[in-house]
């Protein structure tokens, strides 16, 4: 079988904030290399952390400039070899445009998010990976803006933890627990 075209978004802006008003978020050091990490053990050809913040996007260029270029390239090339995968996009259509090209086939765009209800499950998903270029989209803050689930877009089923009462995981444990049952050796 092919390896399934896989990429992530990380997406900044539109996501909501905890009283639900659409918002952006900033773009966090950790996210970039913890979600770089993740992804490149799990085969993830590009991620793509999207923002319309101009400050925010220099901080990306400077961040992945220090690992790939610069000091932090000769002093852990692991890290650079995932950091990469890292593409800066202004906005989620950039990053489809983008992911288009580099895929060379239509992107099946997949949301998620800890409140939505329902969805494509993980098992079902894995499936249909061989048949388009998959982009995972994950939301900062909390969560994506509903403007995104009105797309028609498929809806990833939620992570569930051992209760209902808290379910607000961090993105970049989301982001390994999704990529881990979407593309991990075995299946779950």
């Amino acid at each position: 079988m092919k390896r399934p075209s896989v990429a992530v978004a990380l997406v900044h802006h539109p996501i909501v904030d905890k009283r639900g008003d659409v918002v952006s978020s900033a773009v966090t050091n950790l996210d970039i290399h913890d979600l770089a990490r993740t992804s490149r053990t799990y085969g993830v050809d590009r991620v793509y952390l999207v923002t319309p913040l101009v400050e925010q996007q220099q901080l990306v260029d400077r961040i992945l400039q220090h690992w790939l270029q610069g000091h932090g390239a000769s002093y852990n090339p692991k890290r650079a070899e995932a950091l990469k995968l890292v593409s800066v996009a202004a906005s989620l259509e950039d990053a489809l445009a983008d992911w288009q090209h580099v895929s060379g086939g239509e992107p099946w765009p997949v949301l998620t998010g800890a409140a939505s209800q329902g969805g494509i499950s993980f098992k079902s998903c894995r499936e249909k990976l061989a048949e388009r270029p998959l982009l995972l989209i994950l939301g900062t803050g909390w969560g994506l803006a509903p403007e995104l689930f009105e797309r028609g877009w498929t809806v990833l089923e939620p992570i569930v933890g051992a209760g209902d009462t808290y379910n607000h995981l961090p993105v970049r444990s989301a982001a390994a627990i999704m990529l881990d049952r979407l593309l991990g050796a075995v299946e779950r």
